[in-house]
């Protein structure tokens, strides 16, 4: 009985390390998000 509980562990610790493994990291050093050109930046006038 105990060997199925052992191989539950296992598979529950498995399954934590893979989604921790795959989870998106969180950089400090972010780089600047570039501007889109096409949008119109605040106080311009529409194009008429």
């Amino acid at each position: 009985m105990w060997i199925f509980v052992l191989e539950a562990g296992v598979a529950l610790a498995l399954l934590i390390f893979i989604v921790w493994w795959t989870l998106p990291s969180k950089d400090k050093d972010v780089l600047p998000q570039i501007e889109d050109k096409r949008a119109p930046k605040t106080g311009d006038t529409p194009d008429e």
